[in-house]
């Protein structure tokens, strides 16, 4: 992970997102990638995760991995509004030079675990980085893995949702972001996809903030839990 350049970043509030969104032009086609992510990353950032810049490189940190990297503008709103970076970097977002790019690099973006924007990659990564920290004994770490629904059509989802559950890997927590952009969908719902894999699972408004720190901070004991976010929005 970089080393976070908030000496010189302020800190905002939610009201804020709209005016720090505005900065970032030039990949309007994945607008709805972003706003469809937005209310959900607040929460976590501000009311869930066990991460800030003091702590980006504490290894008892909670790990937030954004699988849906394409149209990552809320993901770098949330980041600046939290201090990880400048808002002043977001006017460069996707230039060339800028750290800020359209699918995000671990290497170049303040506070973020993984480089993404491969669909279908991040949830595996989540699965590994659950099992590494328990096996260092960090159990108190919890890991959050954003992916979109359209993620769910990727093989490679299936096979860590199949391994994640019989394996009880609580510290691990995926959010689907559920804009009605999956191809085949599942019978009953996403949630079902995760609860027949033994996981514990719940659908609420992506929207609501309180409704989502409920469905965030519910207790899974011994499960993987798993977050669908339902939004009126499509990318």
């Amino acid at each position: 992970m970089t080393t976070s350049t908030s000496a010189t970043a302020a800190t905002y509030g939610y009201q804020d997102l709209d005016r720090l969104l505005a900065h970032m032009t030039g990949d309007e086609k994945h607008g709805p990638a972003a706003t469809s992510t937005l209310d959900a990353i607040w929460v976590l950032y501000d009311r869930v995760l066990n991460v800030s810049p003091a702590t980006a490189d504490d290894p008892a940190r909670d790990r937030f991995l954004l699988s849906k990297g394409h149209g990552p503008m809320a993901y770098y709103a949330v980041l600046a509004a939290k201090g990880f970076f400048p808002e002043s970097l977001l006017a460069d977002f996707g230039s060339y030079g800028s750290p800020l790019g359209h699918h995000p690099d671990r290497t170049l973006v303040p506070g973020a675990e993984i480089s993404s924007g491969s669909l279908g990659h991040g949830l595996p990564l989540a699965v590994g980085s659950a099992l590494g920290l328990r096996a260092q004994g960090l159990t108190g770490s919890k890991v959050w893995v954003l992916i979109g629904d359209a993620e769910l059509d990727e093989g490679s989802n299936h096979e860590a949702i199949a391994y994640a559950g019989p394996t009880g890997l609580q510290q691990l927590h995926t959010l689907v972001i559920d804009n009605s952009s999956a191809t085949h969908g599942w019978p009953g719902g996403i949630a079902s996809r995760f609860t027949a894999a033994g996981w514990s699972a719940v659908t609420v408004d992506g929207r609501d903030h309180d409704a989502l720190y409920e469905a965030f901070t519910a207790p899974h004991p011994g499960r993987a839990r798993a977050v669908v976010a339902r939004v009126e929005s499509s990318s």
